[in-house]
This record gives C-alpha cells, structure tokens and sequence, in this order.
C-alpha cells in the first residue's frame, strides 16, 4: 500500500469535483470456481483500490460530498474464518491504514445507503454478477437497467484522475515492466524445438509468481501469433516456427506490466521472417518517435498503418495508393487491432468505466474493421502511461472473407497473401510513459531488433 495520505488525496481529488451526493464503491466478492470454497484468485475492483487501497473481498465504500465523511464497510472475520484463514485486522484497523475513521458492518452499510435520497447514489459501471446483483438490492435497480444508469460524471471524474499518473505510481509501473521484461527474457532464453506452448509458458509464469505478485493478463504463448488472445498452449513447437508471448506482471498492489515478443523456435529467423519483422518493427519504433503531449494517439495508430501497408507494398501484398488504403481500412487485414491502451492498476487501464469515456473522452469510436479495436484514441498527457504494440498478422479466414467478399480487392494482391496464409504473426510491445516533452520507455530493455533477438535465442541452445 502507498501512504494514508496518499489515499486521502486521492479522495479530496475526487470529492473536489462534485457539489453534492454520494460515491458508491462496490468491492469485488471472492468468487467459487467449482464450489463455492474453492476460489479463483481474489482481484479486488482497482477504483476500490485506487481511493480506499484495501485488498479485502466483501467490502464497501462511500463518500458522502456534502458531509465531507467517508465509510468503508465490511464484516470481520469470525473464529471459523480465523480458523482456516488465520488472524486478521478488523475492518477498523484496515480502514485507518488508508484515513477512513468512520466504518460498519455490511448490515450497517445496508441502513447508511437506504438513508439517502433516490437519485443521489452515484455509482460506476457494473462489471460482475454480484454488482448487478448488490445495485438491485441496495438501490433497487435491476441488472437490466444498472448499466443505464449509471453516472456518467463519476466515470469522468474517476477516468480523468486515474489517468495522470503519480511519481509513485511510475515507480510502481516500472516495477512491474521491469519484471514483465524478465518473464518474457526466459521465455526466450528458454524455449527450444520439442517443448509444449505450455512449457514455455510455466518458465514465463514462474517469473511471476517468483517476484512476489502475479500476472496481469492470462498468459499468451503461443505459435498461432496470427489469433491474437489465444490462450491455448497445448501445441509442440517446431524449428521454423515463429513465437509470440504476450504477457505481463502485476505487482502485489495491482500494478501492471504488459509486453510481446517474437522470437524464432529455432536459433535464428529466417529470410521470411525477417521481412515481416523488420517492416513491424519499424512501425513500432516509428510510433514511439511519436509520442508526446499534445500528439493524438489515432495520429499515431494511423501512421503506423501506413508504414505497414508501405512495408507490405514492398513486398508485393498490397498495392495502390496508401492514404486511400488506410482510409478504407484496407491495412486492417494485416493489422486488426490497436496501437496501444492506456495502462495502470488495470493491464487495459479502466476498461470496465467504458473506452469512450476513459480513452476518447467521450467521443464515439469508430465502427471500422480494425479502426474500432483502437482502444485509445485521444490527446495524450504528461504521465499517461501507454502501450505500444503494432503487429502483423496473417490470419486464414479473414484472408478468406475478404477475398470471397471482395474487400478491398484495389488495395490487396489476394494470389501473394495466400502465399503466406500460414505465416503466423509478429508483435512487440512495450509500455511507455509520456513525459513533459517526449516519453520513456519504462522498465528494463526487451530485445526486439533481430540481432538482440537472436542473441537471446543463443542462450538456449
């Protein structure tokens, strides 16, 4: 945990932006995984944690703007609990590490938020059952109308805070990319032909786990990089493959990492590979020249479609003029997703308080294939903390839909990406952070050029 006062400014922060009415903050449940006693990992909700900082299920929190009092809720723990579950603090104890005096048992909760007017509540995005669940029976709203109502000012406040990031928070960030940096370093220091995806993902996890905390994101490790969340692990790789492992650390304090590396299953890439690699590589390290205050990130994602489908002409597998390509989305076959996210005490900052409002400031998004994924897309700060992550991909069915359909056909040589319809794919992926007049790369070095790659490769064999 950070300091008592760092909570508590937080919480001034966030009070100074309303006039009137109460914040609710639903803490997350443990969760059964296949009985109710045998849990998934508790993951406490991170705008809980980021204004109260208490890693405790079953709790609640208020903050009253016109009292100026804020509440945290929560039952202590019975003998049978200490029983199994050893000695704890009290909801007391707890809630004075983070400068909350005023606290009560759930029951107390239920009475302190059925005294207060209807339509003062305000509340954030429900994201889990329960949530759903705790909104219709302590404001008696149905879980078919808790996601329309909730408060739209809240989500900005909360978004707007969140996103600045505090020295102490970098410190935190870069904590978790340099461990993230040293998860991905054994996976590539460790894989060799004749081993399973699941293999090399134990050696990632092990890093992990070794470091105190945990992983951010289920891991991806994977010689299918063409699917891009594929989390099966069950193949063994094989000489001439490509490999993709996506992964990243969360500190004990919910702070994430999130890195991609592609290394070759064998010692060194081959001619091919290298091709496509250099032409992703580029797009990478020519969208973090980009970055700084003021700058657009769509700008970014933009160029760094152009320096793909550039790349790509090259090469034969796309043709035509690029501003016309990109604006027609024609890049999106190679390149489907985003540019980067938005990063902190979630691997996707904020996700559940909705992208449109935490990464485009309420702007809608667009609905174009491959454009739509961006999941940020507005003027970047000083210390945002980013993900930079272009890749390209070669993914079967979509190669097929679009030739079939004839999508883009002006802009695509359909005969030349077939040669390469089992490629794979290829990302690297960093997490930045946007200074003053620039940014920084955070956390220990990645390999990522070819030559550092397959030094790292080396060491395996």
């Amino acid at each position: 945990m950070f300091s008592k006062q760092t909570y508590i400014n937080r919480r001034n922060q966030l009070r100074s932006q309303f006039k009137s009415g109460v914040l609710l903050f639903i803490g997350n449940d443990e969760t059964g995984m296949n009985y109710e006693d045998n849990t998934y990992h508790f993951r406490q909700d991170s705008t809980f944690l980021y204004y109260f900082g208490l890693n405790k299920p079953g709790l609640y929190a208020i903050m009253d703007i016109e009292s100026g009092n804020d509440y945290i809720f929560g039952d202590d723990l019975t003998i049978d609990s200490i029983v199994w579950m050893g000695s704890q603090p009290n909801i007391s104890e707890m809630a004075s590490t983070v400068g909350v005096e005023k606290t009560g048992t759930v029951s107390q909760f239920t009475d302190k938020i059925n005294s207060y007017q209807k339509g003062t509540v305000h509340y954030l995005p429900p994201y889990r059952p329960e949530h759903h669940l705790k909104l219709m029976r302590y404001l008696g709203i149905s879980p078919a109308e808790s996601s329309l109502k909730v408060s739209i000012p809240f989500i900005t406040a909360v978004g707007e805070q969140r996103n600045i990031k505090s020295e102490e928070e970098i410190n935190e960030i870069e904590h978790a990319v340099s461990v993230t940096a040293e998860m991905h370093q054994a996976g590539m220091c460790y894989a060799k032909p004749g081993m399973t995806e699941a293999q090399v993902a134990a050696k990632v996890y092990e890093v992990a786990l070794a470091a105190g905390g945990s992983i951010s994101f289920p891991i991806i490790a994977t010689i299918n990089g063409q699917t891009l969340h594929n989390h099966y692990h069950g193949n063994t790789i094989k000489e001439g493959q490509l490999f993709l492992l996506d992964a990243g650390y969360e500190t004990s304090m919910g702070y994430a990492g999130d890195m991609s590396s592609t290394f070759p299953v064998g010692k060194t890439f081959n001619e091919k590979q290298k091709e496509i690699y250099r032409i992703a590589l580029a797009a990478h390290n020519g969208a973090i020249d980009m970055l700084k205050p003021g700058v657009h990130f769509r700008d970014v994602h933009i160029q760094v479609a152009r320096v793909i489908f550039d790349g790509l002409k090259g090469m034969g597998f796309t043709k035509g003029n690029t501003e016309d390509a990109v604006a027609n989305g024609a890049h999106a076959l190679f390149f489907p997703c985003g540019t980067g996210h938005l990063m902190g005490l979630d691997v996707h900052d904020m996700e559940n308080l909705g992208e449109q409002y935490v990464g485009y400031c309420g702007v809608p998004k667009s609905k174009q294939f491959g454009l739509k994924s961006l999941r940020l897309g507005r003027e970047l700060k000083p210390n945002f903390v980013i993900t930079i992550e272009p890749g390209i991909y070669f993914i079967p069915e979509l190669i097929d839909l679009w030739q079939q359909n004839g999508t883009n056909k002006d802009f695509i040589n359909f005969d030349r990406v077939n040669e390469y319809r089992n490629f794979g794919g290829i990302r690297n992926e960093e997490d930045l952070l946007i200074t003053e007049t620039g940014s920084r790369i955070l956390g220990k070095p990645l390999a990522k050029s070819i030559e550092d790659v397959e030094a790292e490769r080396a060491k395996a064999f």
